[in-house]
């Protein structure tokens, strides 16, 4: 079992920028990829940026050259800077640890990010 613990989240004007962050403890060998999702009101949640084992990286279209998915694997923490931020990236921003089909997935709690126009 892994669990995650997120921070960073909060109100920024658009044009600004946010870090989270996702801290993950407990069966970390499992994990093969960790990713940030999103989820705005009355939406489904989706991927915005993953991170794989082998530190190779995917993004989201509309997040692409804006947000920034990186780790310290010495911490167990994951990151993702979110920059030139806009009012449509508003949502909970969920961090996730897949660990493959024997293992299944992990969620953390959420953090809320608003961006005011």
């Amino acid at each position: 079992q892994v669990q995650l613990v997120e921070s960073g989240g909060g109100l920024v004007q658009a044009g600004g920028s946010l870090r989270l962050s996702c801290t993950a403890s407990g069966s970390i060998f499992s994990i093969n990829v960790m990713g940030w999702y999103r989820q705005g009101p009355g939406k489904q949640r989706d991927l915005v940026a993953a991170i794989t084992r082998t530190g190779s990286t995917n993004y989201e279209n509309s997040v692409k050259g804006r947000f920034t998915i990186s780790r310290d694997i010495a911490k167990n923490t994951v990151y993702l800077q979110m920059d030139s931020l806009k009012p449509e990236d508003t949502a909970v921003y969920y961090c996730n640890a897949n660990q493959g089909p024997l293992f299944g997935s992990s969620w953390g709690q959420g953090t809320q990010v608003t961006v005011s126009s």
